[in-house]
Protein backbone atom coordinates (compact mmCIF):
# COMPACT_ATOMS: atom_id res chain seq x y z
CA UNK A 1 0.00 0.00 0.00
CA UNK A 2 1.20 3.57 -0.87
CA UNK A 3 0.19 6.85 0.83
CA UNK A 4 0.13 9.92 -1.48
CA UNK A 5 -0.99 13.55 -1.73
CA UNK A 6 -4.15 13.22 -3.75
CA UNK A 7 -4.99 14.23 -7.49
CA UNK A 8 -7.87 15.07 -9.62
CA UNK A 9 -7.35 12.30 -11.15
CA UNK A 10 -8.41 10.25 -8.04
CA UNK A 11 -11.90 12.42 -7.44
CA UNK A 12 -14.06 9.41 -9.42
CA UNK A 13 -12.45 6.61 -6.74
CA UNK A 14 -12.58 8.79 -3.99
CA UNK A 15 -16.90 9.56 -4.80
CA UNK A 16 -17.19 6.16 -5.33
CA UNK A 17 -15.59 5.43 -1.56
CA UNK A 18 -17.56 8.20 -0.03
CA UNK A 19 -21.03 7.36 -1.15
CA UNK A 20 -20.03 3.39 -0.03
CA UNK A 21 -19.18 4.98 3.45
CA UNK A 22 -21.67 7.35 4.13
CA UNK A 23 -25.69 8.09 3.96
CA UNK A 24 -26.51 10.85 1.27
CA UNK A 25 -27.36 13.96 3.71
CA UNK A 26 -23.70 12.85 5.15
CA UNK A 27 -22.01 12.33 2.09
CA UNK A 28 -19.44 15.16 -0.18
CA UNK A 29 -20.87 15.97 -3.32
CA UNK A 30 -18.41 16.31 -6.24
CA UNK A 31 -18.38 19.60 -6.85
CA UNK A 32 -17.32 19.74 -2.90
CA UNK A 33 -14.23 17.23 -3.44
CA UNK A 34 -13.49 18.95 -6.54
CA UNK A 35 -12.83 22.27 -4.23
CA UNK A 36 -11.33 19.91 -1.46
CA UNK A 37 -8.97 18.90 -3.84
CA UNK A 38 -8.12 21.90 -5.47
CA UNK A 39 -7.36 23.54 -2.23
CA UNK A 40 -6.43 21.17 0.85
CA UNK A 41 -3.56 19.04 -1.92
CA UNK A 42 -1.50 19.36 1.20
CA UNK A 43 -3.44 17.74 3.68
CA UNK A 44 -5.72 15.55 1.43
CA UNK A 45 -4.13 11.74 1.59
CA UNK A 46 -5.32 8.67 -0.97
CA UNK A 47 -4.22 5.09 0.28
CA UNK A 48 -3.29 3.30 -3.55
CA UNK A 49 -2.93 -0.61 -3.18
CA UNK A 50 -2.05 -1.58 -7.23
CA UNK A 51 -2.93 1.87 -7.95
CA UNK A 52 -6.05 1.96 -6.88
CA UNK A 53 -7.47 4.31 -4.59
CA UNK A 54 -8.73 2.19 -1.21
CA UNK A 55 -9.03 4.82 1.10
CA UNK A 56 -8.83 8.52 2.00
CA UNK A 57 -8.21 11.19 4.71
CA UNK A 58 -8.71 15.17 4.14
CA UNK A 59 -9.16 18.31 5.44
CA UNK A 60 -8.12 21.91 6.10
CA UNK A 61 -5.46 22.84 8.38
CA UNK A 62 -7.22 25.61 10.36
CA UNK A 63 -7.39 28.15 13.22
CA UNK A 64 -10.36 26.78 14.67
CA UNK A 65 -9.83 23.43 17.25
CA UNK A 66 -12.74 21.64 15.95
CA UNK A 67 -14.92 20.99 13.11
CA UNK A 68 -17.77 23.66 12.04
CA UNK A 69 -20.87 23.01 10.03
CA UNK A 70 -19.92 25.78 7.66
CA UNK A 71 -16.54 24.37 6.51
CA UNK A 72 -18.31 21.94 4.86
CA UNK A 73 -19.97 24.02 2.43
CA UNK A 74 -16.65 26.15 2.48
CA UNK A 75 -13.73 24.43 2.17
CA UNK A 76 -11.35 26.90 4.00
CA UNK A 77 -7.51 27.41 2.95
CA UNK A 78 -5.06 25.20 4.56
CA UNK A 79 -2.62 27.30 7.04
CA UNK A 80 1.11 27.39 6.02
CA UNK A 81 1.94 26.46 9.91
CA UNK A 82 -0.04 26.22 13.15
CA UNK A 83 -3.36 25.84 14.36
CA UNK A 84 -5.12 22.51 14.00
CA UNK A 85 -5.81 19.66 11.57
CA UNK A 86 -8.89 19.15 10.47
CA UNK A 87 -10.06 15.87 9.69
CA UNK A 88 -13.24 16.35 7.34
CA UNK A 89 -13.49 12.59 6.32
CA UNK A 90 -11.53 9.33 6.20
CA UNK A 91 -12.93 6.73 4.63
CA UNK A 92 -11.81 3.00 3.24
CA UNK A 93 -13.47 0.74 1.01
CA UNK A 94 -15.78 -1.69 2.79
CA UNK A 95 -13.59 -4.26 1.01
CA UNK A 96 -10.51 -3.05 2.25
CA UNK A 97 -11.27 -2.38 5.30
CA UNK A 98 -9.97 -4.40 8.57
CA UNK A 99 -6.10 -4.51 7.43
CA UNK A 100 -5.41 -0.80 9.41
CA UNK A 101 -5.55 1.05 6.60
CA UNK A 102 -8.07 3.53 7.96
CA UNK A 103 -5.59 3.70 11.22
CA UNK A 104 -1.95 4.44 8.66
CA UNK A 105 -4.30 7.19 7.23
CA UNK A 106 -4.47 8.46 10.49
CA UNK A 107 -0.44 8.17 10.99
CA UNK A 108 0.39 9.57 8.01
CA UNK A 109 -1.88 12.78 8.60
CA UNK A 110 -0.38 12.59 12.19
CA UNK A 111 2.64 12.72 10.65
CA UNK A 112 2.32 15.47 7.97
CA UNK A 113 0.64 17.64 10.94
CA UNK A 114 3.50 17.18 13.34
CA UNK A 115 5.77 18.43 10.37
CA UNK A 116 3.83 21.59 10.22
CA UNK A 117 3.83 22.40 13.76
CA UNK A 118 0.11 21.59 14.01
CA UNK A 119 -0.91 21.87 17.66
CA UNK A 120 -3.76 18.58 17.32
CA UNK A 121 -5.91 16.37 14.55
CA UNK A 122 -9.17 17.09 15.21
CA UNK A 123 -12.31 15.23 13.96
CA UNK A 124 -15.89 14.98 14.09
CA UNK A 125 -17.63 11.23 14.66
CA UNK A 126 -20.25 9.40 15.04
CA UNK A 127 -20.60 7.62 18.17
CA UNK A 128 -20.39 4.13 16.56
CA UNK A 129 -17.24 4.89 15.45
CA UNK A 130 -15.67 6.57 18.95
CA UNK A 131 -13.99 3.09 19.83
CA UNK A 132 -11.67 3.36 16.55
CA UNK A 133 -10.21 6.56 17.01
CA UNK A 134 -9.89 6.65 20.88
CA UNK A 135 -7.54 3.12 19.92
CA UNK A 136 -5.70 5.54 17.38
CA UNK A 137 -4.94 8.15 19.59
CA UNK A 138 -7.96 10.61 20.04
CA UNK A 139 -9.69 11.96 22.86
CA UNK A 140 -13.31 12.46 23.21
CA UNK A 141 -14.14 15.95 24.09
CA UNK A 142 -18.36 15.28 24.22
CA UNK A 143 -20.88 16.25 21.77
CA UNK A 144 -20.03 18.50 19.04
CA UNK A 145 -22.02 21.94 18.40
CA UNK A 146 -23.07 20.49 14.68
CA UNK A 147 -26.26 19.91 13.13
CA UNK A 148 -24.45 17.70 10.37
CA UNK A 149 -27.28 15.22 8.27
CA UNK A 150 -29.04 16.08 11.56
CA UNK A 151 -26.81 13.26 13.21
CA UNK A 152 -25.49 13.58 16.85
CA UNK A 153 -21.38 13.83 16.57
CA UNK A 154 -18.44 13.42 19.01
CA UNK A 155 -15.63 15.51 18.87
CA UNK A 156 -12.69 13.86 18.60
CA UNK A 157 -8.75 15.46 19.58
CA UNK A 158 -5.38 13.69 19.43
CA UNK A 159 -2.73 16.90 20.33
CA UNK A 160 0.35 16.92 18.89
Amino acid sequence: MEITNVSMKDLPEILRIENLGFTKEEAGTESQYHDRIEKLVDTFLVAKINDQVVGFVVGPATKEKYVEDWMYENTPENLPKGGHQIIFTIAVDPKYRGHSIGSKLLDAMTENARKHQRQSLSLTSLERNVPFYLKNGFENEGIADSEHAAEVWYNLVKSL
